[in-house]
Parts: structure tokens; sequence; C-alpha cells
């Protein structure tokens, strides 16, 4: 992975985009209304990137994506992130949800737990990094549910709906989730 490129993408679910620079992603984005959107978004959170063809890694990363959002069982575990500015305590976190499998859950307690942390904030740490995380989908922030399985937050566009989503996509169901036949119904 050579500068600091983003690439955006069709998938099941609509626009997505990754950026990378050279140690790895640096932040995937889920489908924004349209491409301008996708792009000011983009601008916006790395200044300075510019549209660049992937390079191989990169492209596998695409390519897994776009597979996963379609429906096909991909693990995204080994994509290549850029860390080096995250605090440590997120780089725990974003492990521990990385080992979340597609098609599983775990709740911020559980990881909480995972990773030693027993004080009662603990599951609430774990939210904000989840809530903050650049990687959706790579971190599949998705996958963690809040206490007693329901949806909990989800900060991408389209919010909560958009968790269900991709959970009805990985044939999980989290309390209250769509089907998927309720995900083909019109609006």
């Amino acid at each position: 992975m050579i500068g600091l490129g983003y690439a955006i993408f069709e998938t099941a679910v609509g626009l997505c985009a990754v950026a990378w620079g050279e140690d790895g992603l640096i932040g995937v984005q889920l489908p924004e209304g349209d491409r301008a959107a996708a792009e000011a978004r983009l601008r916006r959170r790395f200044p300075g990137v510019v549209e660049a063809a992937p390079d191989a890694a990169v492209q596998a990363v695409i390519d897994d994506i776009v597979a996963l959002l379609a429906g096909e069982y991909r693990d995204l575990a080994g994509a290549a992130l850029d860390l080096r500015d995250a605090p440590e305590f997120n780089r725990r976190v974003y492990a521990a949800a990385r080992s979340i499998p597609p098609g599983a859950t775990l709740t911020y307690g559980e990881i909480a737990a995972r990773l030693g942390e027993t004080d009662y904030t603990a599951a609430r740490a774990v939210g904000q990094v989840m809530a903050s995380n650049p990687f959706p989908i790579v971190v599949p922030c998705h996958r963690v549910l809040a206490a007693g399985g329901r949806s909990g937050g989800f900060s991408a566009n389209g919010g909560v709906a958009t968790k269900r989503r991709l959970l009805a996509i990985e044939s999980v169901h989290a309390r209250g989730a769509p089907s998927l036949l309720d995900l083909m119904r019109p609006a």
C-alpha cells in the first residue's frame, strides 16, 4: 500500500469506500446517499486523500467487503489496518471485535470481559470505541450488541437500521431486527 488513497465501490447495500495509507487501511465507509456525498465525507475524514487505483491488498479487502455484503461468508480479520494513532484500549477492542466471525455476535459487556475489564463502566467504554470505529465492516462493530442482545446504537449512515440490515445479511437477528424478507419489501 503506497500513498494516501481511496476507492469507492458498489455493493449490495450501496456505494461503500475504503481509504488507505502506507501501513494499511485508515478508514472504511458504509454507504452514503450518492457518490458526491461519499467523496465529501472521505475528504472531511481524511484530508489529502485522493482517489486512486487500489493495490492488490486493498483490492482483496474490497472484494471481500462486496462478497460479505452480498451474503457470502467472508472474514475480514486479516485486513491490514493503520492503528498507529489508535489508543491501546481501542486497539484491544478492535482486536476483540475482529475475532467475532460473520454470523455471530457479542455484547459490549462480553467484549469488556474478554479484555479482562471488570469495572462496571467497561461495557460503556467498549460502546464508545465501537461508536467511533473508523473501520466498519472490517472491524465489525455491527456484530457488537447491547445487553440482552438489543441492537444498541450504530454511528454509520442509516444508524440502527443499517446495523440491523448488516446483521440480517449475515443471518443474525438481534431482537427487533427485520428478516431478509422484511428488507426486500419496498419502503
